[in-house]
């Protein structure tokens, strides 16, 4: 309900004190923070809200928009400590540093996010919360709905406001254009999305090596100073993909780990002595094509020269990696009939490569031999599951009935995307 990536920081928090030393008691429900850097808050009603719940979001806000990473170290240790979990003070700051795509940003934490949840929002508390967001205050409106259903409780959330089409065409354009702290978020967004369409779509093996390719917000003049940084050492260049979202990159430089914006970054403050802002760092980093992971095919590896991650990642929008619905297509290929992973990936909504990496890999794919490459090939990322195996699949797919010429099966035996989405569909 509070967005992807939200870490709880504390719950029923109300350590903090009036300028005189006076505790309040004013309770804040939920803390948390996402992964781009910003505080969430959320107050939580058990039916519909009062007609004050939003100074209640607002002043919580106002009140956690002062706190640092040390406050919230120390919250958060109080409430793992309550909940019989024990973790250092330092373990506990190390957490929230590492949970946060980027740098630390003290100014991002002044922007807090704020969820009310609640069974049903008087008119006040809308037409005020639509009125706030306009003024760039963000401050989603989600209703929950209880049913019984045959003695089973039934829960449902339907988040009212602010809706799609709102956030995209009205809120969005006004906070980017208000402050500098809303470019930042956006370009902070921007980079987690992309990382996390390509983790979800499984495009890049683990190991993939990256080139450093500086391209958005620097100058072409820039641009020079950072190849020639570069060209001094050629690991400062490199990097390596991992499949996770928060800091996928490993620097050949020194071994860290990093977000793609994170060390895009650290380049430029090496190289300018400058602070960075508001760089796309997925934009600086393309696949090195030179180098073929073992369960790809090279056909399709060459085909990503070029692109960056973002680019990579507006390809892949919507790309899905369910294996489920791949395994059952694959049991339902026939005999003497082949098909491609292009195909393959097409029909179940994926990618060519994460199909060809889970073939090779899978250990439990029906009929893995009649996937071929885009030339009718075998690819050379073909693993069998059993390494005893001393046929090659152009063998079995003859002994089926299919022919080859040059290498290539024979086209007329092709399943085309349409023949095997009717295949998904018997």
């Amino acid at each position: 309900m509070l967005g992807e990536e939200v870490l709880v920081i504390t719950s029923e928090f109300d350590r903090w004190a009036d300028t005189d030393g006076v505790p309040a008691r004013d309770r804040l429900d939920i803390l948390g923070l996402d992964a781009t850097g910003r505080l969430v808050v959320v107050e939580l009603k058990r039916g519909t809200a009062d007609r004050d719940v939003h100074l209640q979001a607002i002043t919580y806000a106002a009140l956690v928009s002062r706190f640092d990473l040390d406050t919230l170290a120390q919250a958060h240790h109080n409430f793992l400590q309550g909940r019989g979990e024990s973790l250092e003070l330092e373990a506990c700051r190390r957490r929230l540093l590492d949970h946060v795509d980027g740098d630390w940003s003290q100014e991002l934490l002044q922007r807090p996010r704020q969820v009310i949840i609640a069974a049903g929002f008087p008119k006040q508390v809308t037409h005020t919360v639509v009125w706030l967001s306009e003024m760039n205050l963000d401050i989603d409106l989600i209703q929950v709905g209880l049913w019984k259903v045959q003695d089973q409780l039934i829960v449902g959330f339907t988040k009212l406001y602010p809706t799609p089409e709102v956030e995209e065409f009205t809120l969005a354009p006004a906070r980017i254009e208000a402050k500098a702290a809303a470019r930042k978020l956006e370009e902070r967004s921007r980079t987690r999305n992309a990382v996390h369409v390509l983790v979800e779509a499984g495009l890049l093996p683990d190991g993939t090596r990256m080139r450093l390719v500086p391209r958005h917000g620097v100058t072409e003049s820039l641009r020079e100073a950072i190849h020639a940084w570069v060209g001094e050492d050629s690991s400062r260049g490199a990097a390596t993909w991992s499949n996770g979202t928060a800091k996928p990159l490993t620097w050949g430089a020194d071994g860290n780990p990093y977000s793609p914006t994170g060390l895009a970054n650290h380049i430029f403050t090496s190289v300018t002595g400058r602070k960075a802002d508001g760089i796309q760092g997925t934009t600086w980093w393309d696949v090195d094509t030179s180098d073929v992971p073992d369960t790809v095919d090279p056909d399709e590896w060459a085909a990503l020269a070029g692109f960056s991650l973002a680019s990579l990642a507006r390809q892949l929008r919507g790309s899905a990696k369910d294996w489920t619905t791949l395994h059952s297509l694959l049991a339902s290929l026939p005999s003497g009939r082949w098909t491609t992973y292009g195909d393959v990936a097409a029909a179940v909504g994926s990618h060519a490569l994460p199909i060809g990496t889970h073939l090779a890999t899978c250990g439990q794919c029906p009929h893995a031999w009649r996937v071929l490459n885009a030339a009718g090939r075998i690819s050379r990322g073909f693993r069998w599951t059993d390494a005893t195996r001393t046929d090659s699949p152009a063998d079995v797919l003859a002994a089926e009935g299919v022919s080859f010429d040059a290498g290539a099966a024979d086209p007329s035996s092709r399943l085309t995307v349409d023949a095997l989405k009717s295949l998904l569909e018997d």
